[in-house]
């Protein structure tokens, strides 16, 4: 007989949205995953079909409930176990962001001197008056 519910902490974990169980656990307390709007404890039990939003900081991705794996799955199987619902233009919002806010460096160039280094305070902060 398959499983026809399982805490949301180890489904968390086995379909690969966090690295341990015990960082799934952590995410449930701060609020990080909610269903229906509201936040869920990491013992809620979950059914198939249940909708959940995990917050990855920066991501906020919307995922389905499809199946219950025995243990934890291998990343190619993830999609029999829940149906992504994130919304496509919630990941071109994510690569913006991740495009504007990363300074790019040649390897071996160093550190940045003083001097350069308020030439991009300067950049950052005309960025940020926009």
């Amino acid at each position: 007989m398959e499983n026809e519910s399982l805490r949301i902490d180890k489904w968390l974990w086995e379909v690969r949205l966090f690295k341990s169980r015990s960082l799934a656990t952590d995410a449930c307390k701060a609020g990080k995953i909610k269903m229906e709007g509201s936040n869920v404890k990491a013992s809620k039990e979950l059914k198939e079909g249940d909708v959940i939003t995990v917050s990855l900081n920066p991501l906020f991705k919307t995922v389905r409930v499809k199946k219950f794996p025995k243990s934890r799955v291998n990343a190619k199987l993830v999609n029999d176990f829940m149906e992504d619902l994130t919304p496509q233009a919630e990941y071109d919002r994510v690569k913006m962001i991740n495009e504007t806010n990363i300074e790019y460096r040649d390897r071996g160039i160093g550190r940045p001197t003083k001097k350069q280094r308020r030439v991009i305070d300067q950049l950052k902060n005309s960025k940020e008056s926009w």
